[in-house]
């Protein structure tokens, strides 16, 4: 009974409601001095939007204090604020439609970035990457450091000595980005499959078996062979291992950072440095464990295949490892002063001592 009850009563709201109230159907009054009525004004309002966003360098570093502006379209004035220490902005209650971002901070290329803002929308922006001007023009925006990375590398694989010369590992970009364990490993392996590789080890092999380096290999075509395998195996092995696996595992960058810059004595002790000294995948300089790390590891890997005349113990290994040092010295000195004067495609122009 009380569920009938209920069931008639609720049918009687229905109806009752279907019908206009007087007082509820009256038109609603017209704004002073526009014409519109209220009802028609809560109507045509758009509810306003957000715009944010982040602001990084070539390294991914975030910058704080970077200025944003934003301009909206159809108006003359703008809003301007400054990115936090994180490099985040945010502009709130923008009205909606098409707006245009200016992104600037001193000593980068400024960016412009353009969207369109729609009614209530809280608007993310892409990665703002800033870069240095006078090494880069085009803009960046929403390019990752992963994607800015793979361009450099692009661009380093261009770089051959005297047009021929393979020279991948140097960059001329001071805050390149840093590479991720795939890129280090890609790079490794197209240094080493690289067809002057194979012409070069050819000849170091053919110049050991001329001295009888390594006498345990024999003569002939068969003790040129063996040469020609341990020398490929030294180069494999110390750009595998110390270019691309230990790098990745302590988070190191394997490239020569070209200095290009100051009195010929900096430049000439910094070239020294290279071999122990490196620059981390967080942009600080650091100890070269990767480089000190890959040489003993090579040397050691080189007992696998040596004659077994060659194999004297430590004395092995020890002498493997100075003579790996002295190649990575005269080689960065070479890179500082010699290297760029020879290379045509160079991505940027080279900086020139003051």
């Amino acid at each position: 009974m009380r569920g009938h009850r209920n069931l008639v009563w609720f049918s009687l709201c229905v109806l009752f409601c279907s019908f206009p109230h007087p007082a509820l159907s009256q038109k609603a009054p017209d704004l002073p001095g526009t014409g519109v009525s209220a009802g028609q004004h809560n109507t045509d309002r758009q509810p306003s939007g957000s715009i944010s966003g982040k602001v990084v360098d070539q390294s991914g570093v975030s910058i704080g204090g970077a200025v944003v502006k934003v301009t909206l379209d159809g108006e003359a004035t703008s809003q301007e604020l400054q990115s936090d220490d994180d490099g985040q902005f945010f502009f709130g209650n923008v009205p909606p439609g098409p707006f245009q971002l200016t992104i600037t901070s001193e000593g980068l290329a400024p960016q412009d970035f353009s969207g369109t803002l729609h009614p209530g929308e809280a608007y993310i922006t892409p990665l703002v990457m800033l870069v240095v001007a006078t090494q880069v023009t085009e803009v960046r925006v929403g390019l990752t450091p992963i994607e800015l990375a793979q361009e450099q590398i692009r661009e380093q694989e261009k770089q051959r000595v005297l047009g021929i010369i393979p020279n991948f590992y140097v960059s001329y970009v001071p805050n390149a980005a840093a590479l991720n364990s795939k890129q280090k490993f890609e790079l490794a392996w197209k240094s080493s499959v690289d067809h002057i590789t194979f012409l070069g080890v050819g000849g170091l092999a053919a110049a050991y078996q001329a001295t009888n380096r390594w006498s345990g290999y024999g003569s002939g075509v068969e003790g040129y062979a063996k040469r020609y395998g341990a020398v490929y195996a030294n180069v494999v092995a110390g750009t595998f291992i110390g270019s691309a696996i230990l790098p990745s595992v302590l988070k190191q960058d394997p490239r020569y950072f070209y200095k290009g810059k100051g009195s010929t004595r900096s430049r000439f002790l910094y070239a020294l440095s290279s071999a122990f000294i490196c620059k981390g995948d967080n942009g600080r300089w650091q100890p070269n464990y990767s480089n000190v790390g890959g040489y003993f590891a090579a040397g050691a890997v080189s007992y696998l295949y040596y004659p077994a005349s060659e194999r004297h113990g430590a004395n092995l290994l020890i002498s493997s490892v100075l003579i790996r040092f002295g190649e990575t010295t005269i080689a960065s000195i070479f890179q500082e002063f010699l290297v760029p004067k020879l290379t045509p495609n160079l991505p940027t122009p080279a900086p020139t001592q003051p």
